[in-house]
């Protein structure tokens, strides 16, 4: 019996011009035209100043370790354990969750504030996910 499939997201029209770019290998992030605000997760206004006048841009990619927690247990499907639920801060200000990639997945290796850059996984022609690994330099 074939193991299960990851979760895939289902991009709407509201997030698609971010899952065109991890399929480019950009990570893209929305600013508010009005108060400058950079916001995660994609969306059509501000939810700081509520302004519809926003504009897409490609990220660094690169972040910190603001938290994370490791599961032991194989409850989702496409994972193997032990794996790294992480909330990465991009260096543009806001938070995402993902995973880590290429790094033991311990508390020894996982440090908070270690930098982090974003590594592109492809799972279709559709979906690319953006994970993040340990900065290299």
């Amino acid at each position: 019996m074939a193991e299960a499939a990851r979760a895939k997201p289902k991009p709407t029209p509201e997030t698609q011009h971010f899952w065109d770019g991890t399929q480019v290998g950009e990570l893209r992030l929305q600013r508010c035209d009005a108060c400058s605000h950079v916001y995660f997760p994609p969306r059509p206004f501000c939810p700081s100043c509520a302004s519809r006048k926003v504009s897409v841009f490609k990220a660094t990619g690169k972040g910190k370790l603001y938290s994370y927690v490791i599961n032991h247990r194989p409850a989702a499907p496409g994972f193997t354990p032990p794996y790294a639920i992480a909330v990465v801060e991009l260096d543009e200000g806001p938070r995402m969750m993902s995973n880590i990639i290429d790094c033991p997945q311990t508390p020894e290796a996982l440090e908070l504030d270690m930098k982090l850059e974003v590594a592109f996984e492809k799972l279709d022609d559709q979906i690319t996910l953006p994970l993040f690994r340990p900065a290299k330099g």
